[in-house]
């Protein structure tokens, strides 16, 4: 038999961390957004680049703050760094060389003297002066003075082994100045290993063209004779380029960014110390291969260094791909279209750039999308991101719990039942048992009733004064369509979301505490439309102008003709009807209202009512003139009126609608007053 499992609680004292995201938390911070917009990708690509706060309080940064502080990492390199360094190193290496070859002909000069003799002292000022004017007369240039050098007879040993020391190191730098230090065979450099390094680039040459002509290259037998040369480990062709080619624009980025004269020297140096034409030909083929395979890495690009701390060829090399990779996570993140997009970003490397707070937003954000399709509540068709029916759902209950929350318990005290039925509808309320009626007993407080009398233990001993039942409403149906203004009138005004959030919270009440009631979605601007709940999250406003009442109402007295039970039709407006439907089928806008839009508009409303639709009207920003047709309209219809702000709007409607919902189960029509 399996071992059950054990958990162990604890009080709760202010310090536990809880999980820092989840689903619901994510779709709670784009609800407004989401609702406002309507666009559900828009609304992730805003909350990406606003960032938010976790569970935890914590900051999660948005792509404009690490935007910045990547904008800040390369202000730094560049104002910090000079990239003169690269050419000043070699050349200070070299005048200590010469210095110790000076020095060295100075001290055999003297000897020379101090011998006594003179046959001696005149051999030897002849050759140091030889050697002396060899070494006046070196060329400016470093490729000139590695020349002269490497011809020059050394008087100094020492100095001779540090001049075959630096050109070795020259040499080696030079031969990966391409690769960036990546291939790791290439820290030897004598001509056997060079000629290797020839034949590793001529047959990565030929895999490339091959791979250009549509042939499969054989990157298996490629790895196995020249694996040495990358220590990366790349699994195939492509991973491979693409790290070569990263690296390779770095340095050409170096090159770009040097003077004329900076890039002549090392240009120069490098054909003096590669003398190999067929191995600069491979690398310069190499290069332009792999720009054609990569075009979009910036090999153009360069960099305006304009600080005081000179950099080494090592130091530029390691400068040039922070100074890369910088510029592609800008434009991985500058590109990512969606959270999802980010899942490309490299965490480790942007940890080491942007440190540790950047790296975890980053890895946070880029789980956003990824949470919310795992958790059912988007789902990716075609590269955009969609809501299912369960995020829809979400999106409702946000809206609700929103509006309820804001709602004072008072209010919800005036709306207390005061008789029950036998229905099929659960109230949530319980009482004592009484003999008459239906035994729908509620399991625990009957259970908490008998532990109360009885002070704990067991069993459990249960009188029937411990039984406790569930309430139940009378079963009763209503059907309502929710008119929702969506003229250019409602943003204009601030009214727009606060009306969305009413039709979500709407439906998401309905279809969850009332199951069997109807509810239709009508929006309205110069023409009407219904609207289908599931299109409700990416309902907009219109950009034309025009209220037309007439439509709205004539849509929506379709709708109820197909349902039973009390029906109602609940409008939301900030405006007079401007727009109605002429016999030609047409809308006719006018403003101010003509008198021929406000009758055509009260006779739909006669029509609404001669079908014992009830028309209950919320107003935001309301004007004498909408006051007044609304007062109109309510006595023809007898339905309410209620004067709202943005703010109460919720309040209202969903607290009308309840009370209204709580009169029909007990069985009363409800008071029909202007």
């Amino acid at each position: 038999m399996p071992r059950r499992p054990h958990f162990r609680y604890s009080r709760w004292d202010g310090t536990q961390v809880g999980f820092d995201l989840d689903a619901d938390s994510v779709m709670a911070e784009i609800n407004d957004d989401l609702l406002y917009h309507g666009d559900l990708n828009a609304a992730l690509r805003r909350l990406m680049n606003q960032g938010f706060e976790d569970r935890n309080g914590e900051r999660v940064q948005g792509m404009k703050e690490l935007m910045e502080k990547l904008r800040q990492q390369r202000r730094e390199r560049l104002e910090n760094h000079d990239l003169g360094g690269v050419y000043d190193d070699i050349a200070e290496q070299l005048r200590e060389v010469v210095d110790m070859e000076r020095a060295a002909l100075d001290e055999l000069q003297r000897e020379a003297a101090e011998s006594g003799d003179a046959r001696r002292k005149e051999v030897t000022d002849d050759a140091v002066e030889s050697r002396r004017m060899e070494l006046d007369l070196l060329p400016p240039d470093l490729a000139g003075m590695v020349r002269e050098l490497s011809d020059h007879d050394f008087t100094s040993s020492e100095a001779r082994e540090k001049f075959e020391e630096l050109t070795d190191q020259l040499r080696q730098q030079l031969a990966q100045k391409w690769f960036n230090q990546m291939a790791g065979a290439m820290n030897d450099v004598s001509p056997e290993a060079l000629a290797r390094t020839k034949d590793m680039l001529a047959e990565l040459n030929q895999m490339l063209e091959a791979k250009a002509a549509g042939r499969e290259p054989d990157f298996e037998g490629f790895m196995e004779r020249f694996g040495d040369f990358f220590p990366e480990d790349p699994q195939n062709l492509e991973e491979l380029l693409e790290v070569m080619a990263r690296r390779m624009a770095a340095m050409q980025a170096m090159m770009n960014s040097m003077t004329p004269e900076q890039r002549a020297q090392l240009q120069g140096l490098s054909d003096q110390l590669l003398e190999d034409m067929d191995l600069s030909f491979q690398m310069a083929q190499l290069s332009s291969n792999l720009q054609q395979a990569f075009p979009d890495l910036g090999w153009n690009r360069r960099y305006d260094f304009s600080g005081q701390d000179p950099l080494g060829f090592a130091e530029a090399a390691e400068v040039m791909n922070e100074l890369g990779d910088l510029d592609q996570l800008e434009q991985m993140m500058r590109g990512a279209a969606n959270p999802g997009a980010l899942a490309e970003v490299d965490v480790d490397r942007a940890r080491e750039l942007l440190g540790p707070e950047a790296a975890d937003s980053l890895e946070k954000m880029a789980e956003l999308a990824k949470m919310l399709t795992e958790a059912g509540l988007i789902e990716n068709k075609e590269g955009r991101y969609e809501l299912t029916p369960a995020g829809l759902r979400r999106i409702g209950k946000n809206a609700l719990n929103d509006l309820f929350s804001k709602l004072a318990r008072d209010k919800f005290g005036q709306h207390e039942l005061t008789r029950t039925g036998l229905g099929h509808e659960r109230s949530q309320d319980t009482k004592p048992y009484e003999f008459g009626d239906p035994f729908n007993l509620h399991i625990e407080r009957t259970i908490r009733n008998a532990v109360s009398r009885s002070g704990g233990g067991t069993p459990v001993t249960l009188t029937p004064e411990d039984f406790e039942i569930e309430q139940t409403e009378q079963s009763v149906r209503s059907a309502t369509v929710l008119m929702i203004d969506l003229s250019l009138s409602m943003p204009m005004r601030d009214n727009f979301l606060p009306a969305k959030k009413v039709a979500m919270a709407l439906h998401s009440l309905i279809s969850s505490r009332f199951p069997r009631d109807y509810l239709g979605l009508v929006g309205f601007s110069e023409v009407a439309r219904i609207i289908e709940p599931r299109e409700l999250p990416e309902v907009s406003w219109d950009y034309v102008y025009g209220t037309n009442m007439q439509h709205g109402f004539q849509l929506a007295r379709k709708l109820l003709a197909r349902e039973h039970g009390t029906k109602q039709i609940i409008m939301i407006t900030d405006g007079e009807p401007t727009a109605h439907i002429t016999a030609s089928g047409q809308p006719l806008f006018n403003y101010p209202p003509v008198q021929e839009t406000v009758d055509a508009t009260l006779h739909e409303v006669m029509r609404a009512t001669r079908e014992n639709i009830r028309i209950n009207t919320f107003m935001l920003d309301a004007t004498p003139y909408l006051t007044r047709f609304i007062e109109e309209l309510t006595k023809l219809n007898r339905g309410r009126a209620f004067f709202t702000t943005p703010e109460t709007l919720g309040d209202y409607v969903l607290v009308d609608f309840l009370e209204s919902r709580r009169q029909m189960s007990r069985g009363g029509r409800g008071r029909r007053s202007a």
